[in-house]
């Protein structure tokens, strides 16, 4: 099959540059960035490195969505949720999206689904999420975190039903890339167990600009994420919404990932740290609104929501 990505950024580029060189499939980058674009034109593909070392330049074939005449199987979708919305009404507008193709994402957080059903069948809609750390360094520039082989994603039809022959062809294809697919039949646990991870690791260490091994040297990191999780799962429960995880097993896979991980800066700590706004609202805030939503108030959800707008507020000061 063929794979179109749509946001050349560091999942993005992982995704995409795996497939190609692994799987040895035909993949097309979409991207709107013109800095990015120009430099990955300029120097011939994308610099790939991982764990900052071993840094070798991939070629790639990138387009703006006006110039993009392809007709891919599967798009793979990775944008910021605060960029989606505008991402996709252009690449509509420029006739990318077919009745024939299928769509996939692994963005955190939550709210992305409901804006890509706007423009494809709900059985041609595969949800993600991906146990995976990058970084983007600049414009055509990206380091893979982790070892290789070392990747791991869930996937699942969004509507629930039963994987289709394209789904299991992309599975096989995410398979051959090292991406470390599972297959699920629960998107929305799924997803909510992603989200409730995020909800530690990466809030938390965009609070007090730490990676991911700093937060876990600290003694208090088990309960600090004990409480988060219990919330989230209680939220989820009366929602009526089953985690693909326990409450132990979310625990522990933060633990785990703070020894795995240890150098990583998560997502939202990239995008504060160079003053952009973050995705706080698509994963605490998702969590607090699922509790609201069911009678029941995420306090820490709630306030540590809150706290990161405050920290994005009070960068004017801190800059002067």
């Amino acid at each position: 099959m063929k794979y179109g990505v749509i946001g050349a950024g560091a999942m993005g580029y992982r995704y995409g540059v795996l497939l190609q060189e692994n799987a040895g499939v035909d993949v097309d980058f979409i991207d709107t960035w013109e800095p990015n674009v120009e430099q990955v034109r300029k120097q011939g593909g994308v610099e790939v490195s991982r764990d900052h070392q071993d840094k070798q330049l991939v070629p790639i074939n990138i387009y703006y969505p006006e110039e993009y005449k392809g007709h891919p199987d599967v798009w793979i979708i990775f944008k910021k949720q605060m960029q989606l919305e505008k991402e996709l009404e252009r690449d509509a507008k420029a006739g990318l999206f077919h009745p024939d193709q299928y769509a996939f994402s692994a963005m955190n957080g939550l709210g992305h689904f409901e804006k890509i059903e706007k423009y494809f069948d709900e059985d041609k809609m595969i949800a993600g999420t991906a146990m995976i750390a990058t970084v983007l360094n600049g414009p055509g520039d990206v380091d893979f975190m982790g070892p290789k082989n070392g990747e791991a994603m869930h996937m699942a039809p969004y509507n629930d039903k039963k994987p289709d022959q394209v789904m299991n062809q992309f599975y096989d294809d995410l398979k051959a890339a090292t991406l470390g697919p599972e297959m699920t039949n629960n998107w929305l646990g799924m997803c909510m167990t992603k989200v409730s991870f995020n909800a530690v690791c990466n809030t938390l260490c965009t609070m007090f600009e730490i990676n991911m091994g700093q937060f876990g040297e600290y003694s208090g990191a088990k309960d600090m994420a004990k409480q988060l999780f219990n919330e989230a799962h209680d939220a989820c429960e009366r929602a009526g919404i089953k985690m693909i995880e326990d409450r132990q097993q979310q625990v522990q896979s933060v633990l785990d990932s703070c020894v795995k991980l240890k150098y990583h800066y998560p997502s939202m700590y990239q995008d504060f740290s160079k003053g952009r706004p973050t995705e706080v609202d698509y994963i605490n805030g998702y969590i607090a609104k699922v509790g609201r939503d069911n009678d029941y108030v995420c306090r820490t959800h709630e306030f540590v929501t809150q706290e990161v707008h405050l920290a994005e507020q009070m960068r004017q000061y801190h800059q002067k």
